[in-house]
């Protein structure tokens, strides 16, 4: 048996994770993700994939982000007939997260032929709503630490990794004729003491394993969040203007609620508007799912965080420009989280150049998105083709990120007691990962950092 890896994606930047499993002639894709931010990287979703997706017999799904789950509707239009094996909550917020992804594409693609700045005549989506429904039948949902098997000689567990609701880091175990072979996919971990998701579970021991570095050079600031966002909001008060939060709908909105609802039990509330279709529909889904994360749940159906009085979920279009119209003393929440499309867009198109109001970023912006240019107070950014003036304050709160720093990878990576035949570190830019890797390789481990479409033989002959 031979057993191969070729990184699709995921290798040198922090989006895109697709990794190729090759065991003889059987083709195991783990994530399945859209590239995002820069324009080189964005431009790599429309290349043939080096692989014919009807080759590939099975994928396995860490979590629903779009950067490892937005290019699946895309795998099987274009002949991939396996299944896709996720977690119980993955499953469902992947059908929100894929149909919305499809649908902003079919409205930008539409809305840049209307205004005629795309270079492409006709502009069109990667795939269409359609396609991301489609592709929803070929999922099958597990639940957490339940073994389940793909092949004769290929058994998959879920276990937590604490990044967003239902996301899941994997076991994947080989039986060869010398032995279990086991390989670990970390997926995007989380840190280990957020107040909303649980933490990640400790790996089991690993021959080969994959771990993400998203912030593998850096570590978290101690800050007292609750203290800073009420500053904000008192600062905000005294300008006269408004807070907008650019926010991903997927776990970041949720914790952002949770800060608010504490903060507004010792201070005058503001009214709260939650304006991401997306977003509230995810918002339902943790309150289906109370199992799957720390916030106890009031009643069978709700939750006093997500339901509290000062909260407004905003569906209509209509009533989303409406909230362009508010002057002050509001705090408007909206997708995306690094600006790169939905709601969020015509926000920022008429908040941005007021001098009144703050643009509140509340985690990672890779390079080349309209968000980094942002939070880096360029003097301008191009919205729907036009260039819209920075005026706005600006403030970005590091501490709401969804994935663990250095040290909780170092420590996560700790419970493993033998050192693994390889380490390969994926879901990082560069600096990130190496100087990571410099940290791992002091224990004694060997350390691989793998280039894009690089190809690695894990067993030759096993």
């Amino acid at each position: 048996m031979d057993i191969r890896i070729k990184f699709l994606g995921g290798a040198g930047s922090v989006t895109g994770s697709k990794f190729l499993l090759m065991i003889d002639d059987f083709n195991l894709l783990i994530d399945c993700g859209l590239f995002q931010g820069l324009k080189e990287l964005r431009l790599r979703n429309w290349d043939d994939l080096p692989i014919d997706p009807d080759s590939i017999d099975t994928v396995l799904l860490t979590h629903a982000h779009i950067d490892h789950s937005g290019y699946l509707p895309l795998l099987f239009k274009n002949g991939f007939g396996g299944k896709i094996h996720c977690t119980e909550p993955t499953r469902e917020l992947a059908e929100i997260l894929l149909t919305d992804s499809a649908k902003l594409q079919e409205e930008e693609a539409e809305f840049a032929n209307r205004k005629g700045y795309s270079k492409h005549n006709p502009a069109k989506p990667l795939y269409k709503v359609e396609d991301a429904l489609d592709v929803m039948h070929s999922f099958k949902s597990h639940p957490f630490e339940k073994t389940f098997r793909i092949h004769d000689q290929i058994e998959v567990r879920f276990f937590h990794a604490g990044h967003i609701l239902g996301a899941a880091s994997i076991e994947v175990k080989i039986y060869t004729s010398q032995g279990t072979k086991k390989l670990v996919f970390s997926g995007d971990l989380g840190p280990m003491h957020s107040p909303l998701h649980v933490a990640p579970s400790n790996p089991p021991d690993a021959d080969i394993l994959f771990m993400e570095s998203t912030y593998g050079a850096r570590n978290h600031k101690d800050q007292n969040l609750e203290a800073e966002l009420r500053q904000l909001i008192m600062e905000s008060d005294k300008l006269g203007g408004c807070i907008l939060i650019p926010a991903f709908s997927l776990g970041r909105t949720q914790l952002v609620l949770y800060y608010l609802w504490k903060i507004f039990q010792n201070m005058r509330s503001r009214p709260i508007y939650v304006d991401s279709p997306m977003a509230i529909s995810v918002t339902r889904l943790y309150k289906q799912f109370t199992s799957y994360h720390r916030l106890e749940s009031d009643s069978e159906f709700g939750h006093h965080i997500f339901d509290a009085p000062f909260v407004h979920y905003v569906t209509e279009q209509s009533k989303s420009k409406v909230l362009n119209t508010i002057k002050d003393r509001a705090i408007i929440i909206s997708a995306s989280g690094m600006a790169t499309g939905g709601r969020i867009l015509h926000h920022l198109y008429h908040r941005l150049p007021n001098k009144q109001d703050t643009i509140l970023f509340t985690g990672f912006l890779p390079e080349g998105t309209r968000g980094k240019d942002i939070a880096n107070e360029e003097p301008k950014v191009k919205i729907f083709g036009e260039d819209v003036d920075v005026r706005a304050r600006v403030h970005v709160l590091d501490g709401l990120s969804a994935h663990a720093d250095q040290d909780e990878l170092m420590e996560w990576s700790g419970h493993i007691k033998k050192a693994p035949k390889m380490t390969f570190l994926i879901h990082g830019e560069k600096e990130q990962s190496y100087i990571l890797k410099q940290r791992i390789e002091g224990k004694g481990w060997n350390v691989t950092i793998p280039d894009y479409l690089e190809t690695f033989t894990l067993y030759d002959h096993v």
